[in-house]
């Protein structure tokens, strides 16, 4: 008999409502991530401002609600007066994190116009490493004090008058890591976070922080470091840091996609620590999670140490810069299953990064724009997880690896959008061996039938969205879903008449943002 999995939904058995900042993403001051990535001014794809405008698309198809700025490691050695006031004023600095040289042309203020520009928020970082509490406090009043003190009076002086209002704040970055400018102990930094924490608070209540967690799961003292800096810092902090990166320099595929049961274990382990500091204090208050850093990084490591080592501070080298494979697409399919799993705890995460390094999106130098295989599985859990996790009731075969014994092939994990009226499973098989039938019990979901499914198979992308007839012609009458379907949407470019298109974005809409009255296309002229 051949293998199958059965799988059981039912509406009454949720984890948690996902917090869409789930879907969050990280830019930092490293290769060509901003300079020749979201920047590059002259570039015929640019718009006035210098930010490009096919990164831009991109990153609004990704819908990301929120981006961790501007580090990373470049965090710990950042002086970020150096990156505000006008542009060439601004001084040149040695990039010590990455051996790189930091022209400051594109600064804080910036950051925050291209973040309005892709409709997402800033998660901002405090230099804890080379600096400290009074810098992080200067930082804070400068992008979030209305007026009338120095330093929110110097950012309207630099011609942004209203406060950025940033509300997530990384107290740091790997602050346990040896590589780190300014590392710390754990009583050392658990105290400097709690100082820093108390003192921002004061000046903005309303912001939450994030403390940082151990650098990655290995770190010889994890989970001591968790657990000593919340002792210091939790009647301050809100969430904890957790950073991983996986790959699979050893060429076992049947290995490498079973590593996301570490990144489970990992989370469970961290809230085990969180809900010990709670009972050890007997506090009411819950420690939530920022998975802040997460993807698959290992394919240029050997380009990243000569460039490092051997031809350092270059303006923007090219760092980081893996390209992905298919079955790296799975290992990030299979992570953002895990993080929607523990939802219930991890309220913000960030794909690190986002644009050229170690990113679902690349630019050429003097090219487009293109979206890596990994692209696709976050861009549909963003698109179609959004709502409340099930907790599924997963039966599957196993098979055996060479690191992590007998694992499940079935990887899955379901979101219920109540208002859409919509389940959406997304499901990894790691059986590389055997294709496996998936059942579902919607026991339920009474009346719920499969309006589309899309499949990611090797060497192409595969969308089939199969629409009955009674769909189609309410697609004709509605409009179509948010998200793209792959099948019905139609792009174009409007090169006159935009009275016609002002006069269409001015319509009434309805709730779910649809015309109210069907705007309808009496005639097409194709050239």
């Amino acid at each position: 008999m051949s293998k199958t999995a059965k799988m059981i939904i039912d509406k009454d058995f949720q984890i948690s409502k996902v917090d869409e900042r789930i879907y969050g993403s990280f830019i930092e001051h490293l290769g060509r991530a901003v300079y020749d990535g979201l920047y590059q001014p002259g570039n015929p794809l640019s718009d006035d401002d210098g930010f490009r405008k096919d990164v831009i698309d991109l990153v609004k198809e990704l819908d990301v609600p929120i981006i961790r700025y501007p580090g990373g490691n470049f965090v710990s050695n950042f002086f970020w007066e150096d990156s505000v006031g006008p542009v060439e004023e601004r001084p040149a600095r040695l990039e010590l994190a990455w051996r790189s040289l930091e022209e400051n042309k594109i600064g804080l203020n910036e950051f925050a116009k291209w973040t309005d520009k892709v409709n997402s928020n800033m998660m901002m970082a405090v230099n804890l490493g080379t600096r400290g509490i009074a810098d992080a406090c200067n930082l804070l009043e400068y992008c979030n004090h209305p007026g009338g003190t120095k330093y929110s009076d110097l950012r309207i002086k630099h011609g942004v008058k209203d406060p950025h209002n940033i509300k997530v704040w990384c107290l740091g970055n790997e602050m346990d890591g040896s590589w780190q400018l300014g590392s710390k102990t754990m009583d050392e930094y658990g105290r400097i976070s709690q100082e820093a924490g108390k003192a921002m608070k004061l000046i903005d209540p309303s912001i939450e922080l994030v403390s940082c967690g151990s650098s990655y799961r290995e770190m010889p003292t994890f989970p001591q470091w968790e657990a000593t800096t919340l002792e210091h810092n939790y009647d301050y902090v809100d969430y904890l840091s957790l950073h991983t990166y996986y790959g699979n320099a050893a060429m076992d595929s049947n290995d490498y996609l079973a590593k996301s049961d570490d990144m489970d274990d990992f989370i469970r382990t961290v809230v085990s620590v969180c809900d010990y500091v709670k009972a050890k204090k007997r506090s009411k208050k819950q420690i939530n999670l920022s998975f802040d850093e997460w993807n698959v990084w290992f394919h240029a490591s050997k380009e990243d140490a000569d460039t490092t080592e051997n031809h350092p501070w270059q303006k923007a080298p090219h760092l980081l810069e893996d390209h992905y494979t298919f079955e790296d697409a799975l290992m990030v399919g299979l992570m953002m299953i895990t993080l929607l799993k523990h939802a219930d705890r991890v309220k913000i995460a960030c794909l690190a990064q986002l644009v050229n390094v170690i990113a679902p999106i690349m630019t050429e130098e003097n090219g487009i724009a293109w979206r890596q295989t990994i692209f696709y599985p976050f861009y549909h859990a963003s698109c179609y997880g959004r709502g409340t996790v099930l907790q599924l009731a997963i039966d599957s075969p196993k098979h055996e690896t060479s690191g992590h014994g007998s694992i499940t092939d079935v990887e899955a994990v379901a979101v219920w959008n109540e208002e859409a009226e919509e389940v959406t499973v997304f499901a990894v098989n790691r059986n590389l061996e055997e294709d496996l039938p998936l059942t579902m019990d919607l026991r339920s979901f009474e009346g719920y039938e499969l309006i589309g499914k899309t499949e990611l198979e090797a060497e192409k992308r595969k969308d089939e969205v199969k629409l009955n007839p009674e769909l189609r012609e309410a697609y004709k009458n509605v409009g179509g879903v948010p998200c793209l379907d792959n099948q019905y949407t139609v792009y174009g470019e409007v090169v006159e008449g935009m009275d016609v298109v002002d006069a269409i974005q001015s319509s009434k809409t309805n709730k779910q943002d649809r015309p109210t009255e069907n705007i309808v296309i009496n005639s097409v002229e194709i050239l």
